[in-house]
């Protein structure tokens, strides 16, 4: 097993590194050329800037029983389609249970930010120190499901 990180913009990468790491469990960072990570303890690897690039090459490296951690839906769906595990930067797990309604709950926002009315979306609510302890109970609690699968 190995956690994939979609670490562009990416809040609670050194937290899930940190849990990783304290497991012996290996974890590879994903970035583009516009960002510049690095770490002691992971991989890191860095793709063109293109669209979806980072998305692209994430899932062409994971495989069944993987753990993928991003914010992207989109990428979220695929990883499911390849057996693996997935987390949302929240904490929220992504399940084949959750997946259609999410995806039609982003392209739906999508469509309105689109329209020209004067109704906005709010964007995302800063983010806490209790956002970054709930994802890191529910990765924790996630790693050692998976660790007692395999």
């Amino acid at each position: 097993m190995t956690v994939y990180i979609d670490a562009d913009a990416c809040p609670v990468t050194r937290i899930a590194e940190q849990i990783a790491n304290r497991h012996n469990i290996a974890c590879v960072l994903f970035c583009d050329t516009n960002h510049v990570l690095f770490s002691q303890t992971s991989e890191v690897v860095t793709v063109g800037a293109g669209r979806d690039a980072v998305d692209l090459a994430l899932i062409n490296r994971c495989k069944a029983g993987d753990i993928v951690i991003t914010q992207d839906y989109g990428l979220a769906a695929l990883a499911l389609g390849k057996q693996c595990y997935c987390m949302h930067q929240s904490g929220m797990r992504f399940s084949q249970n959750n997946i259609d309604r999410l995806l039609y709950e982003r392209a739906f926002s999508a469509k309105m930010r689109r329209a020209k009315s004067k109704n906005h979306l709010k964007g995302p609510h800063k983010r806490t120190k209790e956002d970054d302890e709930r994802f890191a109970v529910s990765f924790e609690k996630l790693l050692l499901e998976v660790m007692q699968k395999q």
